[in-house]
């Protein structure tokens, strides 16, 4: 089953179209293929740079990226990564709660609380 098809329509220096259409002779195929043969490559070698998979990660921590823009450039495991990672991020840790007052000294330890000094006998 093939994928659905977008149109695209846009304009580039003649010169370009040119040598494009040279190639896409030369190799035997149409300059649509040509171009989106162009585009897998360009893509592929932009999500394997370091510098732009960065970018891309501080787009979504930002919130300019949804997680389907990077589950799309980066791939699903990469993008379920950075969606953990951010969600840990953004989690607070939870805080505790004292519903009551704290016991004195003597109330927690019934009485007998244990004191330290250095002079006890452990060094003897």
């Amino acid at each position: 089953m093939s994928e659905e098809k977008t149109r695209v329509d846009f304009n580039a220096p003649r010169s370009l179209v040119e040598r494009a259409d040279r190639a896409a002779d030369l190799l035997d195929i149409s300059r649509t293929q040509l171009l989106i043969d162009a585009l897998q490559d360009e893509l592929a070698e932009l999500t394997d740079n370091d510098e732009f998979r960065a970018r891309i990660k501080q787009a979504y921590y930002d919130g300019r990226a949804d997680y389907q823009t990077i589950e799309d450039l980066l791939g699903t495991e990469a993008a379920m990564r950075l969606k953990l990672l951010r969600d840990s991020i953004d989690r607070a840790p939870p805080e505790p709660v004292l519903d009551d007052e704290l016991p004195s000294d003597d109330e927690f330890y019934e009485g007998n609380v244990e004191t330290w000094s250095d002079s006890d006998e452990s060094d003897a």
